[in-house]
């Protein structure tokens, strides 16, 4: 098969997913190559085989880089549910930037703008307005919403150092790349890098789509987000949605005992040594009605 036919299937594929009708929320093509280059390079794994040093750096750098996207680029940027100081800022940041997820002035625009529209029209990522593959994956290939939307984030954007971070994304995951492979070659490449930047992306983008569409409810609120044991597992707390949306300036998500939340337990520690501090909790009253 040619790659003009291919591209066109996919092309294809995507148009049907019930994705927007507006211009500006078409799949720009150009910006789909490195998309379908880094999950091609996946299939480098059937020349380099495997080890278990090479699935061990996999699979740490998938719970390190979660972390720091649900941590930091999700709780701190855009939710802002924790205080720390700017060199400890700049440091969650580019932690953030290793899980090739864009800059997170980008990340905290795009998730800023979500919980106000959430799946209404103007959310990007329903899966109720545009269909299931669509929120999870299709509108983050649009041209409409590769820009930066400023305006939803003037508290951060008045940091140099994030718009930095935010115009020149790619070069933190470059250097992870490369280091990775010259510590390991290209076995710990395909593995370190292709394979457990993939997964990620793909679990993180399970909020989008599953976490609007599976799960239980707990609280009545107006958009369709859900609860789920397992996604709270494969995202390190996540999972919790509904939670989320009842009350998105909680550092916690899980807000039972036994609503499993690593990033919150990862974020206690931090503030036992006092590199962050101010930890917004769930307030009583919700905790009291359920």
């Amino acid at each position: 098969m040619r790659l003009s036919q291919l591209l066109g299937k996919v092309r294809l594929w995507f148009d049907t997913a019930a994705a927007p009708e507006s211009s500006v929320q078409r799949v720009d093509w150009v910006r789909v190559i490195p998309f379908v280059l880094m999950h091609a390079a996946c299939l480098g794994v059937i020349w380099v085989g495997w080890s278990w040093t090479a699935v061990s750096v996999a699979f740490g750098l998938y719970v390190v880089r979660m972390f720091a996207v649900t941590g930091f680029y999700h709780r701190y940027f855009s939710h802002r549910t924790f205080h720390t100081s700017r060199p400890a800022q700049f440091v969650f940041a580019v932690l953030g930037n290793t899980a090739v997820q864009r800059g997170p002035l980008w990340w905290a625009a795009h998730h800023r703008r979500h919980h106000r529209h959430a799946d209404t029209e103007q959310d990007v990522h329903s899966p109720r307005q545009h269909g299931f593959w669509w929120s999870h994956m299709g509108w983050i290939t649009s041209d409409g919403n590769f820009r930066t939307d400023f305006s939803q984030v003037t508290d951060l954007a008045r940091y140099p150092e994030l718009r930095f971070l935010d115009r020149f994304d790619i070069l933190v995951p470059l250097l992870l790349a490369v280091v990775l492979f010259l510590i390991g070659g290209w076995q710990l490449l395909i593995w370190g890098f292709f394979i457990s930047t993939v997964v990620l992306f793909h679990c993180t983008c399970f909020i989008n789509s599953l976490a609007h569409t599976l799960g239980r409810r707990r609280f009545d609120t107006p958009d369709d987000s859900r609860n789920s044991l397992i996604l709270a597992l494969i995202t390190l707390g996540e999972g919790w949605h509904n939670n989320h949306h009842r009350y998105p300036g909680a550092v916690r998500q899980g807000f039972r005992w036994w609503e499993v939340d690593f990033t919150y337990y990862g974020l206690r520690v931090l503030a036992l040594v006092r590199l962050i501090r101010d930890l917004h909790p769930v307030p009583r009253r919700l905790l009291q009605s359920t």
